[in-house]
């Protein structure tokens, strides 16, 4: 088995071991942190195996969310309908955007994803009928399933979590060690190289743009019926924002390194928000100092130092 899919396994293992033994308040933030996780290995997906930076990744995740909380609140549909639902409306939304997206590329890509981010944060905020505006949608019901626990509560709802970050580590990984995934880093380090080996670049990367938006959708999921209430702070410029910082912050390129990130994130949040609400300030200058000090994030500088331990 690969040292890093054992470290990983070992990991998640720890985390189930040590929940019931932690209070409610650390159990939430953890069951945030499991959340942002797949929110921001989605994201790598495109920005560390593809280099394509968006800014705009949080419109899966709301888009996903807020079909959760209309189907789930509104018409009162089951939680297999709801996720195959949100799935598919996280999917079509990509798949609508990469077409707008995908033909451009640096600056150019990152502005056109951000300004459809922004199309959909409005549509969130405007859309009062469907969305309810910025009052947003409450009351979403945790999923009701044949289990001997009860998800309500924040001990089972953390192993729902974790399981379904475990399933997302385990599908995304699959991806980028599959030969669509070798061909994406390809990509990422020499488009004109993959054109004249006879890829198809585009359908390429418009694959990963869809796919990537499918597992922020995922994540989505996961977040309405942890938060019971979907707002248009979900799919804001702040959210998008944030998970660039987990991928940045952790490491690109790797899925270890935005799980990572995530956590850190998170916690740092919740943390520095109790003493100022400025805390966005915050977040602005670890960015910096990631970018300035570690550029490859902390997977990448664990990697350097290993790699310097050994020659």
């Amino acid at each position: 088995m690969d040292r890093r899919v054992l470290l990983v396994a070992l990991g998640l293992a720890g985390l189930g071991a040590v929940a019931p033994l932690l209070p409610s308040y650390p159990l939430t933030l953890l069951t945030q942190a499991l959340v942002s996780a797949i929110f921001a290995m989605s994201l790598d997906l495109l920005l560390g195996y593809t280099g394509l930076p968006s800014m705009g990744h949080a419109a899966y995740f709301g888009v996903a969310a807020y079909t959760v909380a209309i189907l789930a609140v509104e018409a009162k549909v089951g939680f297999f309908a709801c996720v195959l639902a949100a799935l598919v409306a996280a999917g079509v939304a990509a798949a609508l955007f990469g077409l707008l997206a995908i033909r451009a590329t640096g600056t150019y890509f990152l502005m056109i994803t951000l300004a459809l981010g922004m199309v959909m944060w409005g549509l969130a905020f405007r859309w009062v009928s469907m969305t309810k505006g910025d009052n947003g949608i409450s009351g979403v019901p945790r999923p009701e399933l044949a289990l001997p626990w009860d998800l309500s509560a924040p001990l089972p709802f953390f192993y729902f979590a974790l399981a379904g970050t475990a399933l997302a580590w385990l599908g995304l990984g699959l991806l980028v060690r599959s030969p669509f995934g070798m061909s994406l880093k390809g990509i990422r380090e020499s488009e004109s190289r993959m054109r004249s080996l006879g890829y198809n670049v585009w359908l390429h990367k418009y694959l990963a743009f869809i796919l990537s938006g499918v597992f922020a959708g995922f994540a989505g999921i996961l977040w309405a019926y942890y938060n019971g209430f979907v707002s248009p702070v979900d799919v804001q410029l702040v959210t998008s924002v944030e998970a660039l910082l987990m991928v940045a912050l952790g490491g690109s390129g790797t899925l270890v390194g935005p799980a990572i990130g995530a956590a850190l994130i998170v916690f740092l949040k919740n943390f520095v928000s109790v003493y100022t609400k400025r805390w966005l300030l915050i977040l602005g200058a670890v960015y910096i100092g990631v970018i300035l000090f570690a550029p490859r994030g902390i997977v990448g500088a664990l990697r350097g130092e290993a790699a310097r331990g050994e020659s």
